[in-house]
């Protein structure tokens, strides 16, 4: 006699979770929230150049632009293959999404764009002028910033989360109920890989 089906599915191996989105709208406060809500580990890929290669202004001064990418592409690179397989929550910097490898490793990832406007940003950037690619008039810089890269973090996303209203722990709480949704709405829907975009606000 054949052994019978199980009822339920056996559930889907672990995925990162990539948070996405301009800078200053809370990528690190709300992942390490997120990632204590799962118990899970928390990875700032900012925070992991800066480590190992000084502060990111001192980069653009003394290197540029252009070999910060790579080592932030590095970086995220690292912080995906050693998550593989697991829940754990990874902070992507604002421009890290224009790099065309690291959008090819986003695919083994569940990518969150964490979506907001300049008003939500606007005490953050004041209180922050650290930041190299703000330099002048950093509101300004800011928006024409998120103008050119807001397709590129809707096009990547798979969950959309407004972060406009709500404490860090409302906002983390809020995407957590929408991973599982997700992770759900995935898990009975296996014949469709190409799943609608979902949308939290």
């Amino acid at each position: 006699m054949s052994a019978e089906l199980p009822a339920v599915p056996a559930p889907a191996a672990a995925r990162p979770i990539a948070l996405i989105g301009p800078m200053a709208v809370g990528k690190s406060a709300i992942g390490q929230q997120l990632a204590q809500q799962l118990g899970a580990r928390f990875v700032d890929t900012d925070v992991v150049v800066v480590a190992s290669h000084g502060s990111i202004a001192e980069i653009f001064a003394s290197r540029g632009e252009h070999a910060f990418r790579e080592l932030e592409a590095r970086a995220v690179a690292r912080a995906i293959e050693d998550a593989r397989g697991s829940s754990t929550v990874i902070s992507l910097g604002g421009g890290a999404v224009l790099d065309s490898g690291t959008q090819q490793l986003l695919e083994r990832c569940t990518v969150v764009y964490l979506e907001c406007d300049a008003d939500t940003v606007a005490e953050r950037i004041s209180r922050n002028s650290g930041r190299p690619l703000l330099a002048g008039d950093a509101m300004e810089r800011w928006k024409s910033l998120f103008a050119t890269r807001r397709p590129v973090y809707e096009r990547l996303a798979d969950l959309v989360i407004d972060v406009r209203n709500g404490s860090v722990p409302d906002i983390a709480h809020r995407l957590e109920t929408a991973l599982r949704g997700y992770e759900a709405a995935g898990t009975a829907a296996v014949s469709t890989p190409a799943a609608t975009k979902e949308v939290e606000k």
